[in-house]
């Protein structure tokens, strides 16, 4: 990578990125509530399985689809792609987590770091714009390579879920550090592990991730949109 590509990376998956990823708890915030997760290891031990079998591994799919196809001269069939990524949440409450951040990173994508690939995806006017498609086609319109964007986006995902893990158990700032720390052996697995699948590949296990999604749609108080 240049120093620029770094650069730009490090903005985009940065937590003042405008997308309002601080709003979102992929379903964490009813883990806590019902006594899941109560400690920094518990929260490790739930976001390596998000990782390994659920939006982790699944996001990672659909971005580098978009990715090649970007590169491939298939935009048109980026449409079709969204659809099946909208399709493939399994809760009203992701499927708002996804599009909303998906948007909303278009929106400030093409104010700052205008392509013609943005230009075009923006054009299009799809109802639904998956976070990560969107994350692709913007990392490929560049000319960042893959597995960077990978990377970075599977570590801001978990970055952004520790912390917060923080706010909900709570924790301490130590503690976060640590469960980060313990994250990046995982994010490097599922950057593999993507790199070598495809969408036949797709697939979650996360039952209890989507069951606390579900249940946080009617839980009495929230702090969190998802």
């Amino acid at each position: 990578m240049t120093d620029r590509e770094l650069c730009r990376l490090m903005a985009w998956f940065s937590p003042a990125f405008p997308i309002g990823a601080y709003a979102y708890s992929h379903g964490l915030e009813t883990a806590v509530a019902s006594g899941l997760v109560r400690s920094g290891d518990e929260l490790a031990t739930w976001l390596e399985d998000v990782l390994r079998y659920g939006s982790g591994f699944s996001d990672a799919l659909f971005l580098g689809r978009a990715w090649h196809m970007v590169l491939a001269g298939e935009e048109a069939t980026i449409a079709a792609l969204s659809e099946h990524a909208i399709a493939f949440q399994p809760t009203a409450e992701l499927r708002l987590e996804t599009a909303q951040q998906g948007r909303a990173f278009l929106t400030a994508m093409v104010k700052a770091w205008p392509c013609p690939a943005l230009a075009r995806l923006q054009a299009s006017s799809l109802p639904a714009l998956p976070y990560p498609i969107v994350v692709g086609v913007a990392c490929a319109g560049h000319g960042l390579g893959l597995r960077p964007a990978l990377v970075g986006y599977l570590f801001a995902f978990a970055a952004n879920l520790t912390s917060a893990g923080v706010r909900l158990v709570p924790l301490g700032q130590s503690d976060g550090l640590g469960v980060l720390a313990r994250l990046e052996p995982v994010v490097e697995a599922v950057t593999e592990a993507a790199l070598a699948a495809d969408l036949d590949d797709l697939a979650s296990a996360v039952p209890m991730v989507d069951w606390c999604s579900m249940r946080h749609e009617t839980d009495y108080t929230r702090l969190f949109r998802s």
